[in-house]
């Protein structure tokens, strides 16, 4: 592994690096990781366009399986930009808290697209016009993982006074296990709001690693290829209890 930039911010100490093999491939590739060692987006140096993770593919597929001709997307969470350089033909607006996390993706990953705002994903929805979005992806991490206020019912609620009718809501999530107590009551609170809820896993090889969770929410019911979910399966969660903003717990 070789380090090429590291600074420290308020929110994270960002990383980027490059290295011959990840996740057991061997290749050339740039990394951006974040304090807690979770690596938040990666390029492989010898095809750029290349989507190296899977829960960015799961995500294509499901927003083009549930509606192909949509053109409107918000994303909470940049990373390496992934979604956004993928479509670029669309029209997506993207939401980033910090700037320099936009400022290593432009420099080191090459992002050229003028679609990001700097500054908390959830007022910046908030400003949006209601019915405006086909799809809310929320891709967001800290030190402690998603943000309460991006999974709690009040949150979800907004998602859905932002998309349209048909419109769906997609979470990337890191869950202990496949039935994390969190996870749960994120998909519960996400059943509070949305009439058809679906949950997808990715399996990890050792139990002690955390696993990737995709949950998407809609009006309408959800379609998928288990095919072209790039090793993610469905799955089902126990209930958990509802999250609400910490203000309306007081």
């Amino acid at each position: 592994m070789q380090a090429l930039h590291q600074i420290s911010t308020p929110h994270h100490t960002i990383t980027v690096y490059e290295t011959s093999e990840l996740y057991g491939e061997r290749g050339r590739f740039r990394v951006l990781q974040f304090s807690n060692e979770a690596v938040q987006g990666a390029m492989d140096l010898d095809e750029p366009d290349r989507i190296v993770f899977e829960y960015p593919r799961a995500l294509i597929h499901l927003m083009e399986m549930n509606r192909p001709s949509f053109e409107d997307v918000f994303v909470i969470g940049h990373g390496i930009g992934t979604l956004a350089r993928h479509y670029a033909d669309k029209r997506v607006r993207v939401a980033e808290l910090d700037e320099a996390v936009v400022e290593v993706s432009r420099s080191w990953f090459g992002y050229a697209q003028d679609n990001v705002t700097v500054g908390d994903g959830r007022v910046l929805l908030q400003g949006e016009r209601d019915h405006s979005f086909d799809y809310i992806v929320v891709d967001a991490f800290t030190h402690l993982g998603t943000p309460r206020q991006l999974v709690s019912r009040e949150f979800f609620e907004l998602t859905r006074r932002k998309l349209d009718p048909r419109g769906a809501v997609l979470l990337n999530l890191m869950a202990k296990h496949e039935q994390d107590p969190h996870i749960r009551a994120v998909h519960t609170t996400l059943r509070e709001v949305y009439p058809y809820t679906k949950s997808f896993l990715l399996p990890s090889e050792g139990m002690t690693e955390l696993q990737n969770i995709i949950l998407m929410g809609g009006n309408a019911p959800l379609v998928y290829q288990g095919r072209q979910m790039a090793g993610f399966r469905e799955i089902e969660l126990a209930a958990g209890y509802v999250l609400r903003d910490d203000w309306a717990q007081q």
